[in-house]
């Protein structure tokens, strides 16, 4: 049986870029098992702080080669019950966690994350480091 895809949730990819460690490469191992997956609020939250442009241009390279799974309607509607559902159970989490969460779900992805949020979310497989 294959793994399941691996979508890095932003606070992978920033608490490594500030440990000095390369997200990019600790990735890269990850593909060799793995499908890896990103969507759009991941690359625009770890995109905006890249710097030089030849940093961000090498992310992308990366990302585009990477499982997209697109915001359409049907997710947009998975946001919206999920944050609806949890909001009245007093959990509420911030928009992007909610999206991410349901872009994995999408894709039967597990969410590689340092954020505790994901967590929170039922149905959200989440951890914090990939065993091979």
């Amino acid at each position: 049986m294959a793994a399941s895809p691996v979508l890095a949730d932003s606070s992978f990819y920033i608490r490594l870029m500030r440990e000095g460690r390369d997200p990019l490469r600790a990735l890269a191992l990850a593909a060799a098992a793995r499908d890896l997956a990103v969507c759009g609020v991941v690359r625009c939250e770890v995109g905006r702080a890249l710097r030089p442009i030849g940093r961000l241009q090498r992310f992308q390279r990366v990302w585009n080669v990477m499982i997209n799974v697109p915001t359409d309607n049907q997710l947009w509607d998975a946001v919206e019950s999920t944050a609806w559902q949890l909001d009245r159970k007093g959990i509420v989490l911030p928009l992007t966690d909610l999206v991410i969460a349901c872009c994995a779900q999408r894709i039967g992805a597990v969410v590689l994350t340092f954020d505790k949020h994901f967590g929170q979310i039922p149905g959200v497989r989440a951890v914090d480091r990939l065993d091979a």
